[in-house]
């Protein structure tokens, strides 16, 4: 249980936190840079008088000339749960919570299930060659890239759906040379903007025409803490220019999360992959685990750790926690192939976001387009509500009613969702099976068993 906030504590939000009204749900809401939090009115209520100066007594004070029975203890305890959620500073360097409004129409209550994320693809092209990419195989030409202004008027669809937070990745977003057009338009909207970046054609003059867009937060990538592997999985002399890019990100003063996707290479880095990103300056790592999609499943007999380095792997976490304590937030994306229970994957099919691929194709989640029998909507000739809403992609498998035993009768299908429909299929050939990341499926051998050996070399990700 978090301990209460003490009297003498001054709440306000942390770097990278910010609060908006959303007209389409007519309620508030904290964004941060991998996440959306909706408010209740009464959490809505206490959050706008943390404004950097005041403590709990002065809002509870505040809150009781407004409403009734306010109840200074339940103060204290919803501000400790968010600062326990790394939401809220309690020691006055925190930013004050003033909702911004974000756009949308008043009283057009949102058709439920509405989307909270947007994952925007925004190319595929990128100077790395990691063989742990999730890409598909087959990369979408520069051509066939939508243009601006559909990116734009694709925002103005989402934001109506009810999207509030929107990650620009690829490839490498940084090649759109309009990607400062397309962060200053989702920032008028009231987006949150996450750049998902190498960060290797980022210069000064670059940083700040992002930042001066309205940019929310970066997502910058690492491949190892040392230089001569992180550059050999690369593909290039990258590590030192990914190092000078989180340098100018931290001058700019962007909220930074370092992020290394683990694989058997490195694991056993993490520490010092924890402690690079503390010298960076960031405020959160993510260490996160392959996701075997695309290229990384081709891959999968070189990549894939044994279950040994996954458990070494939580101790590895739990170790860096104790020795960064609050300097950092330490994300760790677990494995799911040795632990016996699936991932919520996207947090449920059609539940809380969706991806829309470099031209324009619309799915659940990065990997859907493989699954047989999957017609894939497309953006330039279908409306984003009409897609999320009423497309065959999106309700093939959502809510439960699809799902086979065992998974309709577990207690936990509404935690793991049924797992990851792509991990399904690639392991068993069968979309709609369980996910044999689940001790339950009758296939978990194949998950829990070592990937083949024996293979050629890894193939490193290029544009064909």
């Amino acid at each position: 249980m978090t301990a209460p906030a003490r009297t003498d504590q001054v709440p306000g939000l942390r770097r990278g936190v910010r609060m908006v009204h959303d007209p389409v749900r007519g309620r508030g809401a904290l964004l941060y840079p991998e996440g959306v939090l909706l408010l209740n009115e009464t959490a809505a209520a206490v959050l706008r008088h943390c404004d950097g100066r005041r403590g709990p007594d002065g809002i509870t004070a505040e809150l009781a000339t407004e409403y009734d029975g306010v109840d200074g203890d339940q103060v204290r305890a919803l501000l400790a749960e968010l600062a326990g959620r790394r939401l809220l500073a309690l020691d006055g360097t925190g930013a004050p919570a003033e909702p911004r409004q974000a756009a949308g129409l008043p009283g057009a209550p949102a058709r439920p299930p509405a989307p909270l994320g947007l994952v925007a693809e925004l190319t595929h092209r990128c100077p790395l060659q990691c063989t742990y990419c999730a890409n598909p195989i087959e990369l979408t030409r520069q051509r066939d890239e939508l243009e601006t202004e559909q990116w734009l008027r694709l925002l103005d669809q989402a934001r109506g759906l009810g999207v509030l937070q929107v990650h620009l990745t690829g490839g490498e977003p940084l090649l759109r040379r309009d990607l400062a057009g397309i962060i200053g338009h989702a920032h008028r909207l009231g987006l949150y903007t996450n750049l998902i970046t190498s960060g290797l054609p980022l210069d000064a003059e670059r940083t700040a025409e992002l930042a001066d867009a309205g940019l929310d937060h970066v997502q910058l990538s690492v491949q190892d803490a040392d230089l001569h592997r992180a550059d050999a999985v690369a593909g290039l002399a990258a590590h030192r220019r990914k190092l000078a890019a989180a340098a100018l990100l931290a001058g700019a003063g962007l909220p930074l999360t370092v992020n290394a996707v683990l694989h058997r290479g490195n694991v056993t880095r993490i520490g010092a992959i924890a402690d690079l990103a503390v010298e960076l300056g960031a405020d959160r790592v993510e260490l996160a685990h392959t996701q075997f999609y695309g290229w990384a499943w081709r891959n999968r007999a070189h990549l894939a750790p044994t279950g040994e380095q996954v458990h070494q792997a939580e101790r590895d976490v739990a170790a860096a926690r104790e020795r960064h304590g609050e300097r950092i937030e330490i994300v760790h994306v677990a494995a799911d192939h040795h632990g016996g229970t699936a991932k919520p994957c996207m947090d449920g099919w059609g539940r809380r976001q969706l991806v829309v691929a470099p031209d324009g194709d619309v799915l659940p989640c990065l990997a859907a387009a493989q699954l047989p029998g999957l017609p894939v909507p497309s953006a330039v000739t279908d409306g984003l509500a009409a897609i999320w809403h009423d497309s065959p992609a999106f309700n093939r498998y959502r809510g439960t009613d699809w799902m086979p035993e065992p998974c309709r009768s577990c207690a936990l299908r509404e935690v793991d969702h049924g797992g990851c429909r792509c991990q399904a299929f690639q392991f068993t050939g069968d979309p709609g099976a369980t996910d044999p990341a689940c001790h339950l499926s009758p296939h978990h051998h194949l998950v829990a068993e070592p990937a083949p050996a024996g293979t050629p070399a890894p193939v490193p990700r290029r544009m064909r």
